[in-house]
């Protein structure tokens, strides 16, 4: 490993897929003295606890153009970067419980076809065609989207920094930030446990512990850490390609390429926290809905159980861009379990904010911290 460095033009908080994938495309650019410090390892955080699905089906006009432009990054992707990721649109299939919630969905559809995106609406009869085997009682309809799809988390965050740092980006695994340094409302560098960086330029992409790394900073982001659990099966001959959600019984599932179904849940009422643990209460949860969806898998055994963490901002969309009053010092958090899905859009995004002063974009500056001061934004319904 390369000494520590002393300098940098931009630090970089966090390995999972935002910060890689910001590193790479800000390597692409005019800015070479590029650090990223994780804490852990590449991945080990959110991005490698999640169940890898991609799609633009959203309730927000921010995070269906923000997913649909992704789409687009994610087909160039495995060329680009050289990688196999394991890309695959198999689609999305969201399930409706009550005619109220298929109003929601009527909503949903109108909006993301406004947008562009090709996305149609199934009676329940018509979610058999796309999942013979699912149990459609209690089902009133789905939306249903060929586009989205989903990925390998581990293999596209690794692609994103092997090609970071074959472009010349250093990390320093194992190194935690202990605090960003400030001094006259600008952004002088970071210590670690490693030592300090001086650098004017931060980028806070912490994941679940971006709150409290921002915190060192003096600055009090509206970002809570929730627990979100998750499991996988024994393999089985595939019979599905695509994601199956329901925000009624709070589950989504899918069957990955090796046959193995991966499928998780939000708990409830349960109180913000950085625990990761996994307990026999949700493993006795999702049996029984993955029973109810596709009573098939009830001879199916589950293999392993583990958890990851949510960075929910209050409107559950992603908070982005500079911060006005620390120059600086960016942000790119609050993904709210989604970061994997809006990454390929939202790093390239900021690298042209962090390099280009003069950078515009509607969404960019709709996402900023100020929006919860003038109240523009939605609140995202979409969420497991």
């Amino acid at each position: 490993m390369a000494d520590f460095p002393k300098t940098a033009d931009c630090v970089i908080i966090g390995g999972g897929i935002i910060g890689a994938s910001i590193a790479y495309e800000l390597s692409k650019k005019n800015i070479k003295n590029i650090v990223v410090v994780e804490k852990n390892t590449v991945g080990s955080g959110s991005t490698g606890r999640c169940g890898g699905g991609i799609r633009a089906q959203w309730s927000t006009p921010e995070n269906v153009k923000l997913a649909m432009a992704s789409v687009k990054r994610f087909r160039e992707l495995e060329e680009e970067l050289a990688s196999v990721t394991e890309y695959e649109e198999g689609g999305y299939l969201i399930l409706a419980h009550s005619d109220t919630e298929m109003n929601q969905f009527r909503e949903n559809v109108l909006m993301q076809k406004k947008h562009g995106l090709e996305v149609e609406i199934l009676t329940a009869e018509e979610t058999k065609k796309i999942v013979p085997l699912i149990n459609t009682e209690k089902i009133t309809g789905a939306t249903w989207c060929s586009t989205d799809g989903s990925i390998n988390p581990f293999l596209i965050n690794f692609a994103y920094m092997k090609n970071a740092m074959d472009k010349g980006v250093s990390l320093f695994t194992r190194t935690e930030v202990l605090s960003i340094k400030t001094g006259d409302s600008k952004i002088t560098g970071v210590s670690t446990t490693r030592g300090e960086i001086s650098s004017p330029v931060v980028v806070n992409a912490a994941g679940g512990y971006a709150g409290f790394v921002g915190s060192t900073a003096g600055l009090n982001l509206p970002l809570t850490p929730h627990r979100h659990e998750i499991l996988a099966t024994e393999q089985v001959n595939r019979f599905f390609r695509n994601m199956i959600m329901s925000f009624e019984y709070n589950i989504y599932f899918r069957q990955v390429k090796d046959g193995g179904i991966v499928g998780g849940q939000t708990n409830p009422g349960e109180k913000p926290g950085t625990e990761v643990n996994s307990g026999i209460a949700f493993l006795k949860e999702m049996s029984v809905k993955l029973n109810h969806f596709i009573p098939a898998l009830g001879n199916v055994k589950i293999l392993r159980q583990w958890a990851g963490l949510y960075c929910m901002s209050p409107d559950a969309q992603p908070i982005l861009g500079e911060i006005s009053g620390l120059a600086g010092y960016f942000h790119a958090c609050g993904f709210s379990g989604h970061g994997l899905m809006l990454a390929p859009r939202v790093s390239v995004l900021m690298a042209n904010t962090i390099t280009d002063p003069s950078f515009s974009d509607p969404d960019l500056e709709r996402l900023g911290i100020d929006r919860f001061e003038k109240g523009i934004v939605a609140h995202e319904k979409s969420v497991v």
